[in-house]
């Protein structure tokens, strides 16, 4: 079936009617009759008339075709096809990182779904089409991974992208990994026929060295990290020199830089922070909230025991540029010269929305209900959705202080406040643990996607089911571009135009 792509470009077929206004305006000239003497001819009142005739009408037509082509062009002609995904019986998905673990742990099912009919197609940007029997065959060539990302593949954003490749109907069986790293950003909303299957990896566990500085003392001070599907868990630990000899941590030094690494592991170095944190507190008009944000400060700076000088601004001014943390409890934009600070928390500005919920640490997001740190929450700031890291979220999954990269630069959006009238965390003996797990560099996004190991629930990851007939009728089509045949058909006909009106022409001078 035709469809035009830019419709509105059909009215520019209302040209047509030009070239048939300029032929009946046309006025041929009249005809020059020879006479022998022009004494017997009588005078006549002078007289004149015009005739509003077609003439030359194969020109005429030829003309108008020619408008009428330019605007279909226009309007970008394609043609409506069904898609051949109405041949398969359904489809199945594995990520290819993820294959050979998981044909082992699902060989009766997949087989059963090969055998029905099902298409297999790699879990992965593309849903590229390969036929699994081969690759199980040969998986050292055909399993090559070239990930240029840091950050594990979003699943998420690939049930997006697949909801508008298959047909509503069409049986869709994912089988996946259920780190919860791979879950990021709003749950997806779709109206495939969708059937998903997890497991927990093999390696479900891991410790590294998230980070480590040098306090006043200069001792060093260590975070460890140990990642579990129940959850994640930071030590702290103090390691003096003369202790090194004998604990499982090795000092070293990499161009003048000291660093730090466990005696048994293939984690390379972490570098040893030798610098002093700067935070800076920029309140406006908020000085209660900043009083509740520096005493919460105070305690995660002395409880990891790093060199850090925190300081209150009243004018933006004076805050110094490239400030490790810089907290703008402000609705006003952040200045343009304190952007380059490393992370940056402001106020989000929008519509004021009363709650009668409780704020929830994202860490705790695959904890068992009812085991949550909870906290009171009266207002919030209207949220978007978003694919932004969820730091904070309320008991409906909505943020309440989301994460967005900027390069080497984190912007956090708070969409509540430090203030008792909005929650309750200024109150709770939580709120220094929360400020600790922002300020302190184990909540680095990178580190904690590639070493967490923590899974996400069933009921959490499974996708929104909506019913829109529209949604499948789109998605069982395909469209294919008919433009050449145009463009051949405008050519042709402008060529018959050009030899028809040198005819014409002709015809008219011998006339």
């Amino acid at each position: 079936m035709l469809q035009f792509l830019n419709p509105i470009w059909l009215f520019a077929a209302a040209a047509a009617v030009i070239p048939v206004v300029i032929h009946l305006w046309n006025i041929r000239p009249g005809r020059v009759l020879k006479v022998g003497s022009i004494s017997l001819i009588n005078a006549a009142s002078r007289k004149s008339s015009r005739s509003f005739k077609l003439l030359d009408i194969p020109l005429l037509i030829l003309r108008c075709l020619l408008l009428l082509l330019t605007a279909l062009l226009l309007a970008v002609p394609v043609w409506q096809k069904k898609a051949e995904t109405d041949k398969a019986k359904g489809w199945l998905l594995i990520p290819k990182e993820n294959l050979l673990e998981c044909s082992k742990k699902f060989t009766s099912q997949i087989d059963s779904l090969i055998k029905a009919g099902y298409d297999f197609h790699y879990f992965n940007p593309g849903f590229s089409k390969v036929d699994l029997k081969q690759v199980l065959l040969h998986p050292n060539d055909s399993l090559k991974i070239s990930n240029t990302t840091t950050l594990p593949i979003n699943y998420w954003n690939l049930i997006r992208q697949l909801d508008t490749k298959v047909a509503a109907s069409l049986p869709v069986y994912v089988i996946t990994p259920n780190r919860i790293n791979n879950f990021r950003g709003a749950k997806p909303q779709v109206a495939m026929n969708m059937h998903w299957h997890t497991y927990t990896p093999a390696d479900s566990t891991s410790v590294w060295i998230s980070n480590a500085w040098f306090n006043n003392s200069n001792n060093i001070c260590v975070v460890t990290g140990i990642s579990k599907p129940s959850g994640t868990t930071y030590n702290f630990t103090t390691v003096e020199s003369t202790d090194l000899p004998g604990s499982s941590f090795v000092v070293s030094t990499n161009n003048g830089q000291p660093a730090i690494s466990f005696k048994h592991g293939i984690q390379p170095p972490v570098k040893i922070d030798t610098a002093t944190m700067h935070i800076a507190v920029y309140a406006d008009n908020n000085t209660n909230d900043a009083g509740y944000l520096k005493a919460a400060l105070y305690a995660a700076s002395q409880f990891i025991q790093h060199k850090t000088l925190i300081k209150q601004f009243t004018n933006p001014k004076d805050i110094p540029a490239n400030q490790n943390w810089l907290f703008w409890l402000s609705e006003k934009p952040v200045n343009a010269d304190l952007k380059g600070c490393r992370n940056i928390l402001f106020y989000k500005k929008g519509r004021v929305v009363n709650s009668d919920s409780w704020m929830v640490h994202g860490d705790t997001f695959a904890v068992p209900s009812g085991q949550e740190q909870k906290i009171d929450l009266f207002k919030t700031i209207a949220s978007p959705a978003t694919d932004n890291t969820v730091v904070w979220h309320d008991g409906f999954g909505h943020p309440v202080l989301d994460l967005q990269k900027h390069g080497p630069n984190n912007i956090y959006s708070f969409y509540s406040r430090f203030n008792p009238s909005w929650n309750d965390l200024v109150w709770s003996d939580k709120f220094p643990a929360w400020i600790l797990k922002l300020v302190n560099p184990e909540t680095n996004v990178k580190t904690i996607n590639k070493y967490d190991k923590r899974t996400i629930a069933k009921q959490q990851l499974t996708p929104e089911k909506i019913n829109e007939t529209s949604v499948a009728a789109v998605k069982t089509t395909t469209h294919i571009s008919i433009a050449n045949y145009f463009w051949l058909a405008l050519v042709l006909l402008f060529l018959a135009e050009r030899w028809f009106a040198h005819q014409t022409k002709n015809l008219t001078k011998n006339g």
